[in-house]
């Protein structure tokens, strides 16, 4: 009682402080980097990402794109040019005049580069900057290349996505804030009593969210996921605190005449059973600390710190301004929309047996969808984007125009011998999907000597150590033709050059594929057994955790595996990432109504008269739970042009009303199936005698 009385006396102290606090807060979320590259989260010791630092380092390379030119003579295409080798972190653009002089008729070049570079139509240049992809340097330059070039030109590249991307996000990320505090005042307003109190949560819960990105300075930078979904999840998850509080603090306003005393009483409780649910849902975001792709411990320590700060929220500035508002607030109070839920409870009750029999049969179908919407994600962060965007418009001229849907790059050691490299570059241009391989020896097999050729070119495809080439393929990113064409060139190439390497961001999305489905076994692994342990110790029981963890396990079967029956397929990350916050953030729904049951059980009543109790009582605070995470997700699911914001969000909002639905039916039918060996099993329970079941009586 010690912490709840200091925070009734300190009231205004601690908003002045949470006040005083908003601005670092703002000044830090104005300075925390975002990062829009997901393979920057791919571990160090890979040979696609240690090939990306070797390039920069040994060639001054990060970057690359191609920009298809469309109906301009060639002059003008050199002048084009020109105007790029001028942009700010360009470092190299290649076309024809950086090896002939215009006067020199292209027909010089062979026939199979001259075509793969030109078309009826259209020419090709590549660009090289000396920044590396998702840098913002080489974002302003990509915006600047665009502006230059005007609508005759296409820039592709990874840069070229990130940099839409960011554009994106930064026009939306505003409107999803707005739409979840919209659509979760509107839900607070329709299921709680009181029509001020749901603005005074949103004041509290929105300082909070603030501190929580101020503080994300100093992390570095975070992903554009993470910021996009920080603020919304954060929102929906403490949501239930506030609410806990709230209930708490009218229940003892009618005991205790001193709204002080009544508030210290209320903080007291609530900080009891907020600390026991926050655990779980702590729990869930710890977890995908544990991917070995890191974007998922960037979500996961800023989902953490979210739900701490939220708790601290709620015992500290929460009370705080209710108190300062209780005037207003007493006089705004109505009457709560949720219905008495007696009769359902009871008809859960009587009818066990069906929802028991509907568990059964949804089981099987549930976990085979979800295995299957696993198998059938996508990698390719371009699907992400509307295709009205320029990157989308580029990627397809590029493929239309010149059947180029990936390119690579090889670091070849530049002692490897010139006959052993041309037998390397012929047996690569036989894979499968191959168009050529770009390299000095494929001009130099022009009959064109390299001692000829401009330095700028020589320098830009060779280094003290390494020979850079390009391979250009007909396969998209992330396919499993390309994957297997990866494949195929590695072997080749560690024929030739044991040390030799693959990078780009084919072979990095291979990298990512690997590394994502075994970060999925382990992070599902981690977030099961790391909940079970908790609702062990908390419920002091050793059948109630595997009960628990089986409704709400049963619920993400049913959303996840609703895409494969709906002949949807999701982002890589979306399967990742919600297993474990829908386990962690609605689990406590099952804990509430399991904890009650408990309670009725000791205190004497039979099982089902202990489980209609519990879900009688329990049943308004999931609702109110599961509709406030439906709320502030479903609006920017319908909203949000980015698909993995927009899946993850629709996901959320499901996976919130399945779990909720799951509870109130489901773990009722299993309660009532287990009690027995619940009661065995559970520390506070093995004194409760089994007797014939009374039937429910009306209370």
């Amino acid at each position: 009682m010690h912490f709840s009385k200091a925070v009734v006396k300190c009231r205004i102290p601690i908003l002045i402080i949470a006040i005083l606090l908003m601005i670092p807060s703002v000044m830090g979320m104005a300075a925390t980097r975002i990062n829009y590259d997901m393979l920057d989260y791919l571990p160090d010791d890979m040979d696609t990402v240690i090939g990306q630092n070797v390039l920069m380092e040994d060639f001054g390379k990060g970057a690359f794109s191609f920009i298809i030119v469309e109906d301009m003579p060639n002059k003008d295409v050199a002048k084009l040019k020109a105007q790029i080798e001028q942009v700010q972190h360009v470092d190299t653009v290649v076309w024809y005049d950086s090896l002939f002089d215009l006067s020199v008729p292209m027909e010089l070049l062979p026939d199979s580069i001259l075509q793969k570079f030109n078309t009826e139509n259209c020419t090709m240049m590549a660009v090289f900057f000396d920044s590396a992809t998702s840098e913002d340097v080489t974002m302003d330059a990509i915006r600047e290349i665009r502006a230059v070039c005007g609508k005759q030109c296409y820039v592709s590249g990874m840069s070229a996505l990130v940099t839409d991307l960011k554009d994106l996000c930064e026009k939306e990320e505003p409107i999803y804030v707005g739409i979840a505090v919209l659509l979760a005042c509107a839900a607070m307003l329709l299921l709680l009593d009181n029509w001020l109190v749901p603005f005074v949560f949103l004041a509290s819960i929105g300082m909070m969210i603030l501190l929580n990105m101020g503080t994300n300075y100093f992390l570095g930078e975070i992903s554009y996921i993470t910021k996009a979904l920080s603020a919304v999840l954060q929102l929906a998850v403490t949501m239930d605190y506030s609410i806990f509080l709230w209930h708490s603090y009218s229940e003892q306003r009618e005991k205790y005449e001193d709204r002080n005393e009544a508030m210290a009483v209320a903080v007291q409780h609530t900080l009891t059973s907020v600390i026991g649910s926050s655990i779980t849902t702590v729990a869930g975001f710890i977890a995908l600390c544990f991917m070995t792709f890191t974007m998922g411990r960037d979500l996961g320590i800023v989902m953490a710190k979210g739900v701490l700060l939220g708790v601290l929220g709620c015992v500290t500035v929460l009370p705080s301004m209710i108190l300062l508002l209780d005037k207003p607030l007493q006089k705004t109070k109505h009457k709560a929309l949720i219905p008495n839920m007696r009769h359902l409870g009871k008809g859960v009750v009587k009818y066990f047996v069906v929802f028991l029999v509907i568990f059964v049969l949804v089981i099987g179908p549930a976990y085979y969808g979800y295995s299957k919407t696993n198998d059938e994600v996508y990698y390719d962060m371009g699907q992400c984007l509307p295709e009205d965007m320029a990157y989308v418009i580029a990627n397809s001229k590029l493929a239309d125009e010149f059947d180029i849907a990936s390119t690579h790059m090889l670091l070849v050691d530049r002692d490897v011998p010139t006959l052993d490299i041309r037998k390397m570059v012929h047996e690569m241009e036989q894979v499968d999907g191959i168009q050529y391989v770009l390299s000095l020896e494929s001009v130099v097999g022009c009959r064109v000597p390299e001692e000829m050729l401009p330095e700028s070119i020589v320098s830009m495809l060779k280094s003290d150590r390494w020979e850079l080439m390009l391979l250009n393929s007909e396969y998209k990113v992330a396919s499993e033709e390309v994957n297997d064409q990866i494949d195929a060139i590695n072997t080749i190439l560690k024929k030739y050059d044991e040390g030799g390497m693959l990078i780009g961001e084919a072979p990095c999305m291979k990298d990512m594929i690997e590394t994502t489905a075994h970060d999925f076994q382990v992070v599902n692994a981690i977030s099961i057994l790391a909940i079970f342990i908790i609702i062990g110790l908390v419920e002091k029981s050793f059948t109630l955790p595997f009960i628990l963890i089986a409704v709400i396990e049963t619920a993400i079967f049913i959303n996840l595996g609703l895409p494969h029956y709906l002949g949807q397929s999701l982002p890589f990350i979306a399967p990742i990432c919600i297993s474990t916050i829908q386990l962690g953030a609605t689990v406590d729904y099952a804990i509430l109504m399991t904890t009650r049951y408990k309670t009725e059980r000791i205190c004497g009543l039979d099982k089902k008269e202990a489980v209609w109790t519990a879900l009688t009582t329990s049943i308004p605070s999931v609702i109110v739970s599961g509709m406030g995470l439906f709320a502030a997700t479903f609006g920017v699911a319908l909203y949000s042009n980015i698909d993995i914001i927009r899946s993850m969000c629709m996901l959320m909002a499901r996976g919130a009303v399945v779990s909720m639905i799951s509870v109130i039916f489901i773990l009722p039918a299993l309660l009532l199936l287990c009690d027995r060996p619940v009661c065995a099993t559970t520390l506070d329970m093995r004194c409760i005698r089994h007797s014939k079941n009374k039937e429910v009586t009306k209370k």
